[in-house]
């Protein structure tokens, strides 16, 4: 095929994907399902698409793709946020992790597709999708609130999980049967991991000084090298080159380039990170579906209960409210970019071919619902847990009202800017009356009409300006 026809089907195949994507943005989609879908309209299985273009063509590039996800997931991570609430955040996200895995895991085993099988549908089923998660926080403008501490600490504990159980994982499935082979293996993997994230940990210092240089261009080269290189020894070493990749990306995350490195990474895994979900919608037949069908619905319908309850657990551990609990619980319950990395892990293995159907039409569906329901759960959370929602409206109200006697009593007290009120015991009267009606249901306009009568009758009293004394030290 001419290259310039491969550049023309690339490129139609990302601006489909931009305008599906602005699209998916009205109704609060994320980004993943809507690649995912751009691939499954170019598959060849479908012949939706009027361009030929088969998995092969962008193979390579969604491998870069994959490897600067992972890449940026360990730049990102937050070693402090982990080790300074280590023991509250292993319990928290430990807990619900146990509790996916164990309920995925005889999911499998239900299934009857083999025991390797179940235990990549497991995994597929334990974790939420980081990328989505801190996605939809920052879109719905929920950094502030209470429960998200938690929610982005829960998934500082998954992306510990991915490492470690993509490592076990990688040697499970290589289909090795000698008992000592797979423990070398194993050990190597481990060693890797626990030297990785001690230099990662320690490090940092001594990475900087290697990583030193002015020029952007130069410093692009060198990170994304290492990711590559690195990417290609956790492939070796028998970790996956996902991992790798996670790993170098972890050392990296600790040195003081971090956010130099997140301003040219970002874009670079944006587009890249694009094609490896338009090669996995590529890879997936629609003619599949039906055989996975069942299995699929089964599976969403225990992800949704089981992250329901689990978020009122997670709410008690950590002594947030009820509705508060249903936020958490609608934040995690997307899936995405692990369960396909799984899919990949287990199609290079030769398991059960079902297992791509599976993974594909699991994270369509639950990217789509998981979205939905963050966006809806503060509204649901009000209507189920009404009371309590009263309740705290009603100490936000008088915490409000609180701040207005504040400032009534500021201006009484005679500061406005760095002016000093001659008679500080002017208004009596007013001031009084203010804090007499502190414990009862003050009207926003009486409020209103009090500090403005308060600020008049301060405004009118005469001012001196205080000289500002000069610190000698300076």
């Amino acid at each position: 095929m001419p290259i310039g026809e491969e550049l023309a089907i690339l490129g139609a195949l990302l601006l489909i994907a931009y305008v599906l994507g602005r699209l998916g943005k009205l109704i609060g989609l994320p980004a993943i399902p809507i690649y995912m879908v751009v691939g499954l309209l170019a598959s060849p299985h479908t012949g939706w698409f009027p361009l030929n273009l088969g998995a092969s063509n962008i193979q390579l590039i969604a491998v870069i793709g994959l490897i600067l996800l992972l890449f940026s997931l360990g730049l990102e991570f937050d070693q402090d946020e982990f080790f300074s609430n280590a023991g509250s955040l292993l319990l928290s996200g430990g807990t619900r992790i146990a509790i996916n895995m164990a309920a995925g895991f005889a999911f499998g085993m239900w299934v009857g597709w083999g025991t390797r099988e179940a235990l990549i549908i497991a995994g597929m089923t334990a974790t939420s999708s980081s990328a989505i998660v801190t996605k939809l926080l920052i879109e719905l403008r929920r950094l502030a609130n209470r429960e998200t501490p938690v929610i982005l600490g829960i998934t500082v504990v998954e992306d510990v999980f991915v490492a470690i159980y993509l490592a076990i994982v990688a040697v499970i499935i290589g289909g090795k049967t000698d008992v000592w082979a797979i423990v070398l293996e194993l050990t190597v993997s481990f060693t890797f991991l626990v030297a990785m994230f001690a230099l990662a940990r320690w490090g940092g210092k001594v990475v900087s000084r290697l990583m030193q240089t002015k020029d952007d261009e130069l410093f692009t080269i060198l990170f994304f090298g290492l990711a590559v290189a690195f990417g290609g020894i956790g492939e070796l070493l028998g970790v996956s080159n996902a991992i790798g990749a996670f790993l170098i990306g972890l050392v990296l995350g600790a040195t003081r380039f971090r956010g130099r490195i997140e301003q040219l990474a970002l874009p670079m895994r944006d587009v890249f990170g694009a094609f490896f979900f338009l090669n996995f919608g590529l890879a997936l037949n629609p003619s599949t579906f039906g055989e996975v069908l069942i299995p699929v619905a089964v599976a969403v319908v225990m992800t949704l209960v089981l992250n329901t309850l689990g978020g009122q657990l997670i709410a008690w551990l950590n002594k947030l409210t009820p509705a508060e609990g249903l936020n958490v619980s609608a934040m995690l319950q997307n899936r995405g970019e692990f369960a396909l990395i799984l899919a990949t892990l287990a199609t290079a293995a030769h398991l059960d071919s079902r297992l791509t159907p599976f993974a594909g039409l699991y994270v369509l569906t639950m990217a789509i619902i998981g979205p939905i329901l963050a966006v809806n759960s503060e509204t649901f959370g009000a209507w189920v847990f009404r009371t309590k929602k009263k309740s705290a409206a009603k100490q936000a109200s008088r915490l409000e009202r609180e701040e207005n006697i504040a400032l009534v009593e500021a201006a009484f007290a005679g500061r406005v800017g760095e002016e000093i009120v001659d008679d500080a015991a002017a208004q009596p009267d007013l001031e009084s009356a203010l804090v007499e009606d502190a414990d009862n249901e003050l009207s926003d306009a009486e409020t209103e009409r009090i500090i403005e009568q308060a600020m008049r009758e301060s405004d009118e009293q005469p001012v001196r300006q205080i000289e500002r004394k000069r610190d000698p030290e300076y």
